[in-house]
This record gives structure tokens, C-alpha cells and sequence, in this order.
């Protein structure tokens, strides 16, 4: 058997191609002052946590999910810092959106299950748990403790359990009063792509990533028949709070455009992409989508590492 050599597409130049992917950036980044309101989430009651990075994926979350017509939000961070700011830009935005926000720890047993409690108290009903709170770790296997380790399970793992132990039992709850004619809702958990396999982050947040992965497919089948779903989104490299060390690191070598240049898109993400993939899983367009780990990542887990336009 031969192989031909597969020609790639030449590109004008490197710089031509990151100059194109920044226009490409501000336009995402600028899609909800150009878009009209929608109803994909018409009278549904969220729960964010994660949501105090003013480039963060919460953040983001919040204000896009707002944009989609939801009745209530619920907004928890660990840092209050930009909390009320983002709670005075919704309101002014969004006017009808019902915004309340909660400073504290979503690994907090009593903070999670109150909050679950008090959007049933306040609202009637809760429709979405976006659990993307989330830390990420630097040190190497040889640096890193146990108690760093067990900190970081903590955080990303042990949050996204609470959310959907306390959040499935709330969307049990029907209200017909409020519309709640049957059991249902949508639990969203953040992953990454370093849950999927390694090559992308610390073996403890790798592990607790994959714990997350584990999480969205095992309680899925512990939910079954109650028209639940979870999902984890597993985001590969995306601008962020998080990540700007990454980015600030490749800016001051002049590499900028050479951020994201793994994946086939030959580009990095920003939180704004990732926020729609959740509206997708928070909507009920995902209707039949529950136990899913979704890559959103340019493609960069779609293969094992290849040289472009060589297969073999």
C-alpha cells in the first residue's frame, strides 16, 4: 500500500493568519451587543458558580445566559471582587433578569445545597447548575504535596458533586404554580481536555478533571428516567483569568501568534465560546444529549500528535 503526500494549504503568512484569527476573536467577543435578545432559556432558573474572572467562562456564562431570556440567576464566586459589578451589568442589561449573587466556596456542602434550597424558596423551581468553578495547578509530580493535591480534588472534583447531588434533588421538585410540571433540568459541569488524557495540565488537575469526566457519565445513569441531564464541557486552551500566565508568558517573547498552534484551528479560544456550549447543554435544544464529555478545543483531541500533512 502507498501513501500519497498530502498537500496543506499554504497560508499568506503566519502573521497574516493571527491578524485574521484576532478579527475573528473581537467578533465572537462582541456577539451579544450585536445580537438581538433570544428565548433559549426563557423562564429557567440558573445556578453559576465561578463567575468572578472578568474573562472568566462564568462570567461570560452569566451574561450570555441572561441574553437568552433566563428568569433568575444565582452567581457564586470564592472572590467577591468583581461580584456586584457583574451583578449591576445584568441588571442593566437585563432589567427583568432576577439577579442574586453569593460570595463563598462551591465546595461548601452547606453553600450548595442553600443555594439549591433558596432558588426553590425564592423561585419556584431550578432548571440549571453550571458548576465551572475551578483552580488550576503549576507545580510537577516531584513539587506537589499531598495536601496540594487533595486541595485541588477538592475544588474542581468535590464541587462538582455537590452540585449535582444537591441540584438533581431540587430539580426533582415539581411546581405547577411556577411551571414546573415534571422533574427536569440541566446539571453542566466544567472539565478540560486534560481530564480526556494527559499532555495538557498537572497530574492533580489532570485527576481531578477526570473525576469530573467520571462525575457527568456516572450520574447520568443515577439519574435516569428523571429527565435530568449532566455533561461536562472540557475547554482546551481558552483565555482566561487562569490561563493568563500562559498568554502574558508567550506576549512578552513577541510568540503570540503561535498561542493555540496544536489544534487544527491554529488558534486559542475565549471564554465567550465556551459559554455557548453551555447555553447549548443549558437549553433544551440538547434535549438528548446527557452523559456526554464535549471537547470544546479547536480539535485538539480529536488526534493522537501528527506531523501536518503526513499520516504515516
Amino acid at each position: 500500500m502507498s501513501y500519497s503526500k498530502t498537500r496543506v494549504p499554504q497560508q499568506s503568512s503566519q502573521q497574516d493568519f493571527y491578524e485574521n484569527t484576532k478579527a475573528r476573536i473581537q467578533k465572537i467577543q462582541s456577539h451579544l451587543a450585536n445580537s438581538p435578545r433570544g428565548t433559549r432559556l426563557k423562564d429557567k432558573v440558573c445556578i453559576i458558580t465561578g463567575v468572578g474572572s472578568l474573562k472568566g467562562i462564568g462570567r461570560a456564562s452569566a451574561l450570555l445566559f441572561a441574553h437568552e431570556g433566563a428568569s433568575a440567576l444565582f452567581l457564586i464566586d470564592f472572590d467577591s471582587t468583581n461580584l456586584q459589578e457583574l451583578k449591576e451589568t445584568i441588571e442593566k442589561r437585563y432589567p427583568d433578569v432576577k439577579t442574586t449573587i453569593l460570595q463563598g466556596d462551591a465546595a461548601d456542602e452547606t453553600l450548595i445545597s442553600g443555594v439549591c434550597k433558596r432558588a426553590l424558596k425564592e423561585e419556584g423551581r431550578l432548571d440549571v447548575f453550571f458548576a465551572n468553578a475551578g483552580i488550576a495547578s503549576r507545580q510537577p509530580l516531584e513539587s506537589t504535596t499531598s495536601e496540594d493535591f487533595m486541595n485541588v480534588m477538592r475544588i474542581n472534583s468535590l464541587s462538582c458533586f455537590l452540585a449535582v447531588k444537591f441540584a438533581s434533588a431540587a430539580m426533582k421538585q415539581i411546581n405547577e404554580s411556577r411551571g414546573k410540571n415534571t422533574s427536569g433540568g440541566s446539571i453542566i459541569l466544567t472539565a478540560s481536555v486534560a481530564g480526556l488524557r494527559s499532555g495538557a495540565g498537572t497530574i492533580d488537575y489532570s485527576a481531578s478533571k477526570a473525576a469530573v469526566n467520571s462525575i457527568a457519565k456516572t450520574s447520568a445513569y443515577q439519574l435516569q428516567k428523571t429527565n435530568i441531564r449532566v455533561n461536562s464541557i472540557c475547554p482546551g486552551l481558552i483565555e482566561t483569568g487562569m490561563t493568563v500566565d500562559t498568554f502574558n508568558y508567550a506576549r512578552q517573547r513577541g510568540a503570540d501568534a503561535k498561542i493555540g498552534q496544536l489544534n487544527p484551528m491554529g488558534r486559542f479560544g475565549v471564554a465567550e465560546e465556551i459559554a455557548q456550549a453551555a447555553l447549548f447543554l443549558a437549553s433544551d435544544d440538547s434535549s438528548y444529549v446527557n452523559g456526554q464529555n464535549v471537547a470544546v478545543d479547536g480539535g485538539l483531541s480529536a488526534s493522537h500528535p501528527v506531523v501536518p500533512g503526513r499520516w504515516a
